[in-house]
């Protein structure tokens, strides 16, 4: 079981183990918080534009790159606009050579729409942007391997991991199931034997390639994210009324985090 570092938070999202911090989006407030393994906290940047939904990562020189409504930002400044390829975006990351992916899609969620597939976008070095997957079903987490070959995308309504092999231009081929995950998926984060974390309803599972599922933590509210730092796995998780019910979810937002294996 998991226990809390940090609490009073709305939605919490897009963990991130960075520089020996934790670092995560902070949905309502707009700002990204950086946490040192104590606890110790403190607003990294403010994301004016999209206080709700964003997400971010960094390019391989340090910069920080966030995903707010249509924008890719960078350092706060410009960097890609998303909007011709879908309306909303929900996860970001970037390849050790400094390509960005987004997934998004035009389904309104939160409005309660019909279901649309989602997509991936991919925006090069050169700040050109271009899809390069759909039939996305509810892109969440991502991530890339460490030598840069595999993406890997969380398919929250799929409940499953899906793979692509990254192509020297960035485009993604050879689309592959990596894991089904029966409890579902949302935030992912790679561990260094090549299993995944991944956030699935109220516990963060670790898996093989494949589905095995060889390390389960749980926690008393919904997983929305995860990171592993070290041997401690932070765990953003919140009480979840569902969708009809969003403004119960206030206040009940915490980082929570457990030694494992």
């Amino acid at each position: 079981m998991t226990n809390a570092l940090l609490t009073g938070y709305g939605l919490v999202e897009s963990a991130r183990w960075h520089d020996n911090r934790l670092w995560f989006a902070s949905w309502g407030s707009g700002d990204i918080i950086a946490m040192t393994p104590d606890g110790t906290s403190e607003v990294a940047t403010h994301v004016p534009t999209a206080p709700f939904q964003f997400c971010f990562d960094w390019l391989p020189d340090g910069r920080m790159v966030v995903m707010a409504g249509t924008e890719v930002l960078c350092d706060g400044s410009p960097y890609a606009d998303v909007s011709g390829v879908a309306k909303g975006w929900n996860e970001i990351v970037v390849s050790p050579r400094g390509d960005v992916y987004v997934n998004g899609s035009d389904f309104d969620f939160l409005g309660g729409g019909p279901f649309i597939p989602g997509v991936i976008a991919l925006v090069s070095p050169d700040g050109t942007v271009r899809q390069v997957a759909d039939d996305i079903h509810f892109g969440n987490g991502m991530a890339v391997t460490p030598d840069g070959s595999t993406l890997i995308v969380a398919e929250s309504f799929a409940r499953r991991l899906s793979a692509f092999d990254i192509l020297p231009d960035g485009s993604l081929a050879n689309r592959r199931v990596w894991a089904e995950v029966p409890g579902g998926v949302d935030g992912i984060s790679l561990a260094p034997d090549g299993t995944v974390w991944a956030a699935s309803m109220r516990n963060c599972v670790r898996v093989r390639e494949g589905g095995e599922v060889v390390e389960t933590v749980d926690s008393d509210r919904f997983c929305f994210s995860c990171a592993l730092g070290g041997d401690t796995l932070y765990v953003l998780a919140a009480q979840w009324p569902g969708v009809e019910n969003l403004a119960e979810v206030w206040g009940t937002g915490q980082v929570q985090a457990t030694l494992v294996g």
